[in-house]
């Protein structure tokens, strides 16, 4: 009567065929992570040399209305922009702890941004610079207000911030804001025409005799975590094959020896 025991070895790769297929899955999703972090990397550090860039430049007249769609490219972040017009009364706050000043003040503070009409009409909120948290209120830094009748300002063109899961919701009341967004700013003082969709940071020449608000004070930050995502889903993918190398290698380890025709298998 012939031997109908299942071979050993194919019942070894029969275990094996499930967690093959969802390795090879998990392995391929894994490594399509961590190369497109290598892909995010080579592109924000192109930006990164573009913005450095941007800032040495000479500066140019700053977009209006018909140019907003395209100067929201991240490209177009702190590039140098010179703008005429008046200030319109007013100020709203952005929260940020300078830790590096280039002036006198630092630590936890507000910037200042004030709206300013431009003479095509249109509206961009300018920061007009950084002022310690005792001296949000403008009553307690005198002679801190904005020149009047026309102006030219030169600064740093800076778009606008989208709000994470932390970031702690404005307050409109105080006209306190923790994520940079120039038309709810604009609104709440008021201005309800065409907003850019950008700020000013006004360059340093722009402070006040009083010294408040610090002009000048545009904090360069960029976040680049794209190489430690890309090594953590490099990891895993190993970690994974490693994984299952080990348990395919236990598996054939533990694999019954082939029985020879006609001898009974040791017990």
């Amino acid at each position: 009567m012939a031997d109908r025991r299942p071979d050993p070895a194919t019942a070894v790769w029969r275990r094996l065929a499930l967690p093959t297929v969802l390795a090879l899955i998990g392995l391929a999703i894994l490594l399509r992570l961590g190369f497109w972090q290598v892909d995010r990397l080579a592109w924000k550090e192109a930006l990164i040399r573009q913005v450095e860039q941007n800032m040495t430049l000479a500066p140019v007249p700053a977009p209006g209305p018909s140019s907003w769609d395209s100067a929201q490219d991240p490209a177009s972040d702190y590039q140098r922009v010179t703008v005429s017009g008046r200030f319109l009364p007013g100020e709203t706050y952005y929260y940020n702890a300078l830790t590096k000043p280039k002036g006198r003040f630092g630590g936890p503070g507000y910037f200042v941004h004030a709206p300013f009409q431009t003479r095509d009409g249109w509206i961009v909120m300018v920061n007009r610079g950084f002022v310690p948290d005792m001296y949000l209120d403008p009553q307690r830094r005198p002679e801190s207000a904005p020149l009047a009748g026309d102006v030219t300002l030169t600064g740093l063109l800076r778009l606008g911030e989208e709000p994470n899961l932390t970031t702690p919701v404005p307050d409109p009341q105080k006209r306190i804001w923790f994520a940079r967004d120039p038309r709810a700013m604009a609104a709440v003082l008021g201005q309800s025409g065409e907003v850019a969709p950008f700020v000013i940071d006004a360059d340093v020449e722009a402070t006040p005799v009083s010294g408040l608000p610090q002009a000048g004070e545009t904090v360069v930050r960029f976040k680049n975590d794209h190489l430690g995502y890309a090594l953590t889903w490099f990891g895993l993918a190993a970690t994974l094959a490693g994984v299952y190398l080990a348990y395919a290698w236990s598996l054939l380890r533990r694999r019954p020896p082939v029985a020879e025709p006609g001898k009974k298998p040791e017990a």
